[in-house]
């Protein structure tokens, strides 16, 4: 059911009034319940970026190994993968704003058991492996409802507005929350950062508890499997879902594996410790913010199929030159002006791609598309561990640019036998009409 026909027949449907009277906002943000969930995204991704920094570093500090980098990714990415396809079915069939409640502040509460632990000094690896399988698991049904409530929020043409500035949120606390993690490493301590990690959190869960989000249709006489299926069923059959998809899947595996292993680059390349690495991400993030806030201020743009080829094979590429340059000439200048060129690529087709499959996917089948779209993401801690134990063979810096490599060599190569990539902007056209239906009263 389209997202205007719900707000005609519930009577408790988002209010927009505030568009009119603020032209100048982004078209996502005249929807003032979108505002409250964007602001709660805030406080949790923030706090996740800087969960992930404490927790990487603690390992390194505990193993000095860049394999124990990948197990802790890998036993996070076991669970997440193996549910995130039901976590899909569960959302497309239960409270999506209820789901996110219970597993935000269950995940909270891991934080702060291993906030406590390493508080304490008695924090050990096998405690840092058991919280990541647990959480790996809430996030699996966690991520399919976050995707699945906002677009619920807005009018399907503020869609690619939306992306953006869900984006934006990432790529902003990329830009400062490693800089605070640094930060607080070096004057608090890394418990530090598992408190703050805790925080925003239960921040979210508290603004999503709040949320007035229109009525949806809810399954269904049908069984959880024969719903599973029915969503592997859909995105096979649709050739535009698969390759969108497999392209997030590389680039998770092999491209953004090196985030495991900054702490080698950051304390044995470069020699800048965690402050240094702070503005490695920084500077990647600073780059990405500036696209997706130039995107969620514009709210569209032309060409998504160039786009999304042309960032996917340049992010490639640049995460390729950063690890070669780091360890031929080690100049940490040059670092950060390469992790600043890859940051603008990465948002330029990662937009690309969440917005077209937001745009195409009926609203029934949301949550088990964007659940396994979720699950492509969750492979990312796969990716630390195959470029960890391939790092202990030829070296961190060759391990991370084979993946980069690897990520251009298939945005190239599928996307020129597949036309419906090339006629993207085509197709997406198409649903933007059926978006563009009469908008209901915004008194």
């Amino acid at each position: 059911m389209d997202v205007t026909t719900e707000r005609k027949k519930d009577p408790g449907a988002v209010d927009t009034s505030a568009g009119r009277r603020l032209p100048t906002l982004p078209p996502a943000f005249q929807y003032p319940q979108y505002r409250l969930y964007w602001l709660g995204m805030l406080a949790r991704v923030g706090g996740f970026q800087v969960l992930q920094f404490g927790q990487f570093w603690l390992v390194f500090q505990l193993t000095g190994s860049p394999l124990a980098l990948g197990y802790i990714g890998l036993a996070n990415a076991i669970p997440a993968i193996t549910l995130n396809l039901v976590g899909g079915v569960v959302a497309d069939r239960v409270d999506q704003r209820k789901l996110i409640v219970i597993t935000q502040t269950t995940a909270a509460s891991m934080v702060l058991l291993l906030a406590t632990l390493t508080l304490l000094e008695v924090v050990q690896m096998w405690h840092l492996l058991t919280i990541a399988v647990v959480s790996g698991a809430i996030n699996a049904f966690s991520q399919p409802a976050s995707q699945a409530l906002y677009p619920r929020l807005i009018d399907r043409k503020a869609m690619m507005s939306a992306v953006a500035l869900n984006s934006s949120i990432w790529q902003g606390t990329r830009v400062t929350s490693p800089a605070i993690a640094g930060v607080l490493i070096v004057w608090l301590g890394t418990p530090a950062t598992f408190f703050l990690a805790a925080g925003g959190m239960l921040a979210f869960a508290i603004v999503v508890s709040g949320l007035k989000v229109p009525r949806a249709e809810r399954a269904r006489d049908t069984r959880p499997l024969a719903d599973l299926l029915e969503g592997l069923r859909f995105i096979r059959g649709n050739s535009i879902f698969s390759f969108l998809i497999s392209m997030t899947f590389f680039n998770s595996f092999f491209g953004m594996a090196y985030v495991a292993l900054m702490p080698i680059f950051a304390v044995k390349i470069l020699e800048v410790g965690a402050n240094g690495q702070g503005w490695l991400m920084t500077s990647s993030g600073i780059g990405s913010l500036m696209v997706t806030v130039y995107l969620g201020s514009r709210g569209n743009f032309r060409r998504k199929g160039l786009v999304l080829i042309g960032g996917a094979v340049m992010t490639g590429l640049s995460i390729a030159t950063f690890a070669l340059t780091s360890e031929l000439i080690g100049s940490y200048a040059l670092a950060l002006g390469v992790m600043f060129i890859f940051g603008i690529f990465t948002s330029m087709y990662m937009i690309s791609i969440m917005s077209s499959l937001q745009m195409m996917v009926p609203n029934h089948m949301r949550g088990r598309v964007m659940g396994f779209y979720g699950m492509t993401w969750n492979i990312m801690p796969l990716g630390g561990m195959y470029a960890g134990a391939l790092a202990t063979l030829i070296g961190a810096p060759l391990a991370i640019a084979i993946g980069g490599l690897l990520v251009s060599a298939f945005a190239l190569g599928p996307a020129m036998l597949n036309g419906q990539v090339r006629n993207l902007s085509t197709l997406l056209a198409r649903e933007e009409e059926k978006a563009r239906v009469p908008t209901p009263s915004r008194a």
